[in-house]
């Protein structure tokens, strides 16, 4: 008998890779100016793009 494989990652693998991008974005925020600031933009950013295009598409 085949062991069943668990489908935890096919179902966490992109909300937990959202997370983490908006949790590096505000951490990016926290840390100064600058470069920092770009990288913040950006990790929070695409995840708020990612959630309208979601949206929109229903």
């Amino acid at each position: 008998m085949k062991p069943r494989q668990s489908n935890f990652w096919k179902v966490f693998a992109i909300p937990l890779g959202i997370g983490l991008l908006s949790a590096a974005g505000l951490f990016a925020a926290l840390l100064g100016d600058g470069l920092w600031d770009s990288l913040s933009w950006l990790g929070l950013g695409i995840p708020a793009a990612i959630g309208t295009w979601a949206l929109l598409k229903r």
